[in-house]
């Protein structure tokens, strides 16, 4: 009962951000079943011939109990919610402690396949070439006077008056962005000169993504507006879409893809240790 009790704790806030018995009934009924599977699993994994010798580091167990109450917003609700599954302090520490293992039994499993070469990972890019396509980024600054009708300097008058002013100095010295940004805008990267880094699109706001994507190196937009206020653009340079070269990912990959293969085995693994007790039930 003390696993599924704290399966189902976590299952409801993996699945639904809640605790649970903040959960209707069907988002009950969901988390119950994940957690009978999962609590089927552990059971299967710590009774494997692989869980033999397993081990937990030192703190491992302490530091995972401290992640879990980071979840909540202070110590009255982490106790709270562990009331509302039953747990206590002692049986909330024997799950994790038991999770904690699954998870080494699984590592150790995964640990057994064969590491992927270089050149299989080089077989594979240049076989998935589509998938190492770098889109057109741009390098881009900008000063951001927001609107707060609260705030007697931020009002929609005296905001749009003060980015009228600073637009009027840039016209006159461009070369001023990152000083001019330092000292006005009220964006944190005003510390970086107004730096943003490379930016694709979508990912700003609308019409800030059309404003950028319309500059050549070293222009400046128009005044635009958004959700967050009054915006001056400054596109630095153009770093045009382009296939990432095999040696810019050939680590990263040959890692990836022996981390699937990883995956891949140990989900047979657990596929058998189910198959098998399936088998062991129908024959008794």
């Amino acid at each position: 009962m003390t696993a599924l009790a704290y399966h189902e704790l976590q299952a409801a806030f993996r699945l639904f951000g809640k605790s649970s018995a903040a959960l209707d009934e069907r988002q009950r009924r969901k988390a119950r079943a994940v957690a009978k599977r999962y609590a089927r699993i552990e059971s299967l994994v710590l009774s494997s011939d692989e869980a033999r010798g397993v081990v937990l580091e030192p703190g491992a167990v302490d530091k995972a109990l401290d992640a879990l109450q980071a979840r909540y917003a202070d110590q009255t609700a982490f106790h709270r919610a562990l009331d509302e599954a039953r747990l206590d302090s002692a049986r909330l520490r024997m799950a994790v402690q038991r999770s904690l293992l699954v998870e080494a039994i699984i590592e150790r499993v995964g640990g057994r396949v064969e590491p992927v070469t270089l050149t299989d990972a080089e077989i594979f890019y240049y076989a998935h070439l589509h998938r190492f396509q770098s889109p057109e980024t741009r390098t881009a600054r900008q000063i951001l006077i927001t609107i707060n009708e609260d705030l007697p300097e931020n009002r929609r008058e005296i905001a749009t008056q003060r980015m009228a002013q600073i637009a009027r100095n840039l016209a006159e010295h461009p070369e001023r962005f990152a000083e001019l940004a330092l000292k006005h805008s009220e964006c944190p990267s005003a510390l970086n000169g107004g730096l943003l880094g490379e930016i694709a699109r979508g990912q700003l706001f609308p019409a800030l993504d059309a404003a950028l994507f319309a500059l050549k190196p070293g222009q400046l937009s128009t005044v635009v507006e958004s959700e967050l206020g009054l915006h001056i653009l400054r596109c630095e340079r153009i770093q045009p879409a382009r296939t990432l070269r095999w040696a810019e990912v050939a680590e990263a990959l040959r890692k990836r893809l022996t981390e699937e293969r990883a995956r891949k085995l140990t989900q047979r693994w657990l596929q058998t240790l189910m198959d098998n007790q399936a088998s062991s039930q129908t024959v008794a």
